[in-house]
């Protein structure tokens, strides 16, 4: 079976995308530089749920509202997208549920990405 084992969110300005993520997430990011990527590393846990993923800058990498979307899991939609409107984000849907699968909601990040949340509630 193939599954999501990494993703990288492209950014332009880290330390600015960094800050934006940690507030509206309220977890700590980790930076990491490896040769011309510098990276701010979300948080996991080996053995868990998902996959593990980071903020990527880099000559190559650029943000886009129209290319892949990530779904981050969150507890709360709602709390995460009210967060995301004080910390200069904008909120593209409200939370909705699809079916027995939970709810997403979707926002535009600091950088222009188009980013998705999901949870069970």
């Amino acid at each position: 079976m193939i599954h999501g084992v990494w993703f990288e969110i492209p950014v332009l300005d880290l330390e600015n995308a960094k800050s934006f993520y940690e507030k509206i997430l309220q977890q700590k990011l980790e930076i990491h530089e490896l040769g011309p990527l510098r990276m701010a590393w979300f948080p996991m846990k080996e053995g868990a749920y998902g996959c593990a993923g980071t903020l990527v800058q880099a000559q190559t990498y650029e943000p886009s509202y129209s290319g892949t979307m990530i779904y981050l899991g969150v507890d709360d939609i709602d709390a995460v997208l009210k967060r995301v409107s004080e910390a200069g984000g904008k909120v593209l849907n409200e939370k909705s549920q699809i079916g027995e699968h939970g709810y997403v909601g979707h926002f535009e990040d600091c950088e222009g990405n188009r980013v998705g949340l999901h949870s069970d509630k």
